[in-house]
């Protein structure tokens, strides 16, 4: 049984009353009575929580930053009215809006209550429990009661980069050569055959063909289609660090959104493995249309673990998915300790047979940092910037000698530089 702050109301008015016009034992009897007959007359007319049924979508799904309403669904079996009021419960993270709703629902009848959520952070919100306050018609009392309603709501990355996609596509398109001819002498799948010319490589001379014409022929290529892209996103604690307005993982789940769809577009088969000590998600022959969706339901709740990344545990992995060559894209940090114990020890095998690519987010911060020299404290502050980005260039430059390619760059621009550098990679035709 609950009370309302009517019956609080109801209870002082009378009690002035007697106090100013019926000051006696009789008086506050009759008023007690009146306001007791009162009370177990809502309660007996109160409708049955029971009579009520609730219902909602099991899971709700929205963009990161963008508001959802989620609908809930309320049928009154009954035959009382059920009036009062209903709490709808959710996590805090997932910045509910209107979550309390009165209730006036007739016999018989279907009413549906919307709730709105922003959440503030990816991955999924499950639903609290429903608290449902029925009073009677006089509203001084009733019953309260909670009921659980499952459902939740899913935060897909924001991939705010995805307005770069449709640039980086048509340029993918100039690059096959479907708004141009096809460039000779790039790529790695042959394309036809054309007369030599001063300047050629002799060793694109196909001399059976040069054998059956008058002149001598070469060779002309293009951008071999139909490869295939695995990403490695490195799940382990140096992805938790924050760089800018979010975490490392989140910048890379950023550019591995817009690379997949670009890869997509070129007819690449892409896959995606999120990894530290043990696989934490997963994305395998799924292709298309469908690509970006399902990456982004896959890394939606994929989380930092603060553990170290098992290196050599990842490199199993990526070999056993990985079959044929292919371009392996790995998201993990270029920091020099991390990179001396856990990546040169293990990038040999997997360069051995694929082409590696490494991504690493950097931390603008450290960049304004080393050209802030106003102070005596911005001095010190900036050496020990620039002694970060020195060995930060001597990490990079190491990898590119072992024929490793390397993409490092701010939040904001780390989706374009490694889109630019896989358009790079089709142009050379060395994926």
């Amino acid at each position: 049984m609950v009370v309302t702050g009517r019956l609080a109301a109801a209870a002082t008015v009378a009690g002035v009353v007697v106090a100013v016009a019926w000051y006696s034992w009789v008086g506050v009897a009759i008023v007690t009575g009146l306001l007791c007959a009162a009370v177990l007359f809502d309660m007996g007319s109160v409708a049955r929580a029971r009579d009520l049924t609730l219902s909602r979508e099991p899971i709700t799904v929205v963009r990161l930053g963008r508001t959802a309403e989620v609908e809930l669904t309320v049928v009154n079996t009954g035959t009382r009215i059920a009036s009062g009021y209903l709490w709808d419960d959710w996590p805090d993270s997932a910045r509910t809006g209107n979550r309390t709703h009165r209730l006036a629902v007739a016999p018989n009848t279907k009413v549906r209550l919307r709730t709105t959520l922003t959440p503030t952070y990816r991955g999924d919100r499950v639903a609290g429990p429903v608290t449902l306050r029925l009073v009677g018609p006089l509203g001084l009392a009733g019953r309260q009661t909670r009921r659980t309603v499952s459902a939740r709501v899913r935060a897909l990355p924001p991939f705010r980069s995805e307005r770069l996609l449709r640039s980086k596509v048509k340029r993918l398109q100039h690059l096959e050569g479907r708004n141009v001819a096809n460039m000779r002498g790039q790529g790695s799948e042959f394309d036809s055959f054309r007369e030599y010319v001063a300047g050629d490589d002799v060793r694109a001379i196909d001399w059976r063909a040069t054998a059956r014409a008058a002149d001598v022929l070469v060779r002309t290529w293009r951008p071999e289609r139909n490869r295939h892209v695995l990403m490695l996103l490195d799940t382990g604690r140096i992805s938790a660090g924050r760089v800018g307005a979010g975490t490392r993982l989140d910048a890379s789940i950023e550019a591995a959104l817009l690379l997949g769809g670009l890869a997509s577009a070129a007819g690449d088969s892409v896959d995606l493995l999120a990894y530290d000590r043990q696989v934490r998600t997963e994305v395998r022959g799924i292709g298309g249309n469908r690509l970006q969706l399902t990456l982004m339901h896959a890394m939606a709740g994929v989380i930092p673990a603060l553990v170290d990344t098992d290196s050599a545990g990842l490199v199993r992995a990526a070999l056993q998915r990985a079959r044929r060559r292919s371009l392996v894209v790995w998201f993990t940090s270029l920091d020099g300790a991390a990179v001396e114990e856990n990546l040169l020890p293990v990038l040999p095998v997997l360069a051995q047979r694929h082409r590696v690519l490494i991504v690493s987010v950097t931390d603008p911060e450290i960049a304004a940092a080393a050209a802030r020299r106003d102070t005596l404290g911005d001095l010190y502050a900036a050496a020990a910037a620039e002694s970060v980005l020195a060995e930060r260039a001597l990490v990079q430059e190491s990898l590119r000698r072992r024929g490793i390619a390397v993409v490092a760059a701010a939040p904001d621009h780390l989706p374009e530089a490694l889109a630019d550098e896989y358009l790079e990679l089709k142009l050379s035709g060395t994926m």
